[in-house]
């Protein structure tokens, strides 16, 4: 049926029983199309319609067996359908025919229930389990050529994945094959593939690239451009036929392009691809702060388009794409830059010429966080947002001169009914003699001549959200900074580095350190009722720190891994990945096998420590961990209780890593009682029933114990 929206008429185009699915339509409206079936059965077959308001009745253009598809495989109802900007193309998803299920005459306890581990597979067993739904309705992209009638298979078992370009318009596509690679994912943690050139036209494959991430191809469909770990460069190839060698675009700029603050065992990650010029000439990328241009043919001399401005005033700059839709930058015109000063931390915007090389032009800096920049699309106006520590990210707009900025919005009045926090900026020396950063919360009311207690928080590095709002919001696993500054604690979140193989004494140099600093510098921090929380990564190293310092007069931890031993060949059951590649590439950066570093792992576990903790502490661990294995949290708090040390741990059944958003009783309860923890160790709040006592099991769901 149509519908003309300007009439209110409604006109039947087409009637016959059976199943239709997936409709669509182009841009236009003039030209649609979507899945039939006359099958009454479950496993449906399905044809592929297309029609034009101008033609009447729609046929089936494509059907099972038929021109282009191969044997056996049909139009799947799972496949998207959609057109091609121009409407000259419909593509779509094929697979083979689904079968109908032969009737199992077997009873459920005649049957073998197992899963068979194969060391030959690809994906370990419980990958293959998160991907099962996937995998059912795995479609590959298919395109009808609605001027020459015909049906070309662009996707097959072998190179899955397909990506159009130029809004479907393009005549070439770019397919990746990740087989080849997949199984050594489970220890490199990459997810490089083989990338392949896909005639739309004729659906015909070619090769391009060779064990690579980070391969795009060019909007104009001219290059194919990849960014290359083992020399930290990036390269592009012609998409021609013979095209020859690749051009490594980055050799001679004397900057690094990747993140120069990299501190895991693994290739660190590029700063990225800010765009392309228009007809694929140029490709714009990032250094740490500016913007540079390069040919793609690579006669030119790259360009700093940005003329070093970012580096000069330690600014990172970074392209607004305003336009949804662009796929070429226009550089014709000034160009809006978002930019961060990594020294104040302070945000704004910039306008730049990336044809003639000018400096950018600053237009806003301010000491806020903005964000969600966009355009009107028929107007020169601006929206954003605007935040800080005490102001909430409220709608502001202006014209493209950030002139006659105007807020539109006001999001959170009643917050000034309670105390908020203000934060500070701190700079400090480790112990190891590097220069670190972190962020200082306090109550807005706080008074110089009293003690507060403290809570350490970390995760990373952090002093870049100096001007962030946080919502005193119940938590699903972090202590929250509004929330405890607004109840007379201070909060000191500092940045942590890290050096290959120690990242437990790492979190020690940078942790305690730090906080001798600060509880040395503001008198009001009460140097004998410090506390500490982290969860996850964060929860590793409060496990790991209290057993290297009594400095902390309480701790909590969430999801702490206690043995990295046992962890380190376990499965991260969210996703179904083996944990080894976190330990050898990734964060928890020991940079080589269990075999490799036996003795760093068990340096870097808490559990071979547990005697020495004199710290109380508070864990939770949920029973769901798919992150973290539930059994870590058990093993530390079996060892602390054998030795008699106190140790409670909350576990929330059915709870993932973190508390789910819409589990709002647990989110209470974990933050009173966390509340309740620190309350009572630093701030000598009397201790609450549950801590006291516990809660007996024939007593769950009965009593709280608050």
């Amino acid at each position: 049926m149509i519908f003309d929206t300007r009439s209110g008429i409604a006109k039947v185009i087409f009637k016959e029983a059976g199943t239709s699915r997936k409709i669509a339509s182009d841009d236009l409206g003039s030209r649609f199309g979507f899945l039939f079936s006359t099958d009454t059965i479950k496993a449906k077959i399905y044809n592929l319609y297309y029609g034009t308001l101008t033609t009447g009745e729609p046929k089936a253009v494509v059907v099972p067996d038929g021109q282009g598809l191969p044997i056996g495989w049909s139009p799947s109802e799972f496949g998207d359908l959609s057109f091609s900007e121009n409407g000259q193309r419909f593509y779509f998803g094929t697979n083979l025919k689904p079968q109908p299920e032969l009737k199992d005459t077997l009873l459920d306890d005649e049957k073998p229930v197992l899963d068979i581990w194969n060391w030959k597979d690809k994906e370990l067993q419980p990958e293959q389990k998160i991907n099962l739904e996937k995998e059912l309705k795995r479609t590959y992209k298919t395109v009808y050529l609605i001027d020459k009638t015909q049906c070309i298979q662009l996707g097959d078992p072998v190179v899955r994945e397909i990506k159009t370009i130029q809004k479907g318009n393009g005549n070439l596509a770019l397919g990746s094959d990740p087989s080849p690679y997949k199984l050594e994912t489970s220890w490199t943690g990459r997810s490089n593939s083989d990338y392949y050139l896909i005639d739309v036209e004729s659906g015909i494959k070619r090769q391009i690239v060779q064990n690579k991430s980070l391969v795009s191809l060019s909007p104009g469909g001219n290059f194919v451009v990849w960014f290359d770990a083992a020399d930290s460069s990036y390269y592009a190839r012609s998409t021609t036929v013979n095209s020859g060698n690749a051009i490594n675009m980055t050799a001679i700029i004397p900057v690094s392009f990747v993140d120069e603050r990299w501190d895991m065992p693994g290739e660190p990650k590029p700063y990225g691809i800010a765009g392309w010029s228009e007809n694929d000439k140029y490709l714009f990328i990032y250094d740490r702060f500016d913007i540079w241009r390069v040919d793609m043919e690579g006669i030119k001399v790259p360009v700093n388009a940005t003329q070093n401005y970012g580096k000069k005033n330690k600014l990172q700059l970074r392209y607004c794409k305003l336009d949804p839709e662009e796929e070429f930058i226009d550089t014709g015109k000034p160009l809006i830059l978002k930019a961060f000063d990594e020294q104040t931390k302070s945000q704004g915007f910039f306008t730049a010429d990336l044809r003639n090389y000018l400096e950018p032009r600053m237009l806003l800096m301010e000491d806020f966080k903005f964000d969600k920049l966009a355009k009107a699309k028929n107007s020169e106006t601006l929206i954003w947002t605007r935040e800080n520590v005490d102001e909430s990210p409220d709608v502001w707009t202006s014209n493209l001169k950030f002139e006659l900025r105007h807020k539109l919005s006001d999001l959170n009045p009643q917050q000034k009914q309670f105390v908020w926090p203000g934060v500070r900026l701190v700079h400090w020396d480790s112990f190891s003699g590097k220069k670190l950063e972190g962020l200082l919360y306090f109550p807005e009311t706080i008074d110089p001549e009293r003690k507060y207690p403290m809570i350490v928080y970390f995760y990373e590095r952090n002093a870049d959200n100096l001007h962030s709002y946080t919502s005193p919001a119940p938590s699903r696993s972090t202590v929250n900074r509004t929330f405890f500054a607004s109840n007379d604690y201070i909060v000191f979140i500092p940045d942590i580095t890290y050096k290959e193989g120690y990242p437990g004494q790492s979190a020690f140099d940078a942790v305690v350190s730090g906080t001798q600093v600060v509880s040395s510098l503001f008198p009001f921090i009460d140097r004998t009722r410090i506390g500490i929380q982290g969860q996850s990564w964060g929860g590793y190293q409060t496990a790991w720190l209290i057993t290297q310092t009594d400095m902390f007069a309480a701790a909590m931890a969430g999801a702490p891994v206690a043995n990295m031993t046992s962890a380190y060949g376990g499965i991260r059951w969210e996703s179904g990945l083996s944990r080894e590649f976190q330990y050898e590439n990734e964060q928890s950066r020991i940079g080589g096998t269990l075999w490799e570093k036996p003795l760093q792992f068990i340096e870097n576990s808490p559990l071979f420590y547990v005697p020495k903790i004199r710290t109380p502490l508070l864990i939770m661990h949920n029973d769901n961990d798919g992150a973290v294995p539930w059994y870590q949290g058990i093993e530390l708090f079996t060892a602390m209780r054998r030795l008699q040390k106190p140790v409670w741990m909350l576990t929330y059944n059915n709870e993932e890593h973190n508390l789910k958003a819409e589990s709002w009783a647990n989110r209470m309860d974990l933050t009173i009682r966390t509340k309740q923890f620190f309350d009572h160790y630093l701030k000598g709040e009397p201790i609450p029933a549950w801590m006291e006592y516990g809660i007996p099991a024939v007593k769950k769901g009965k009593e709280l114990g608050y």
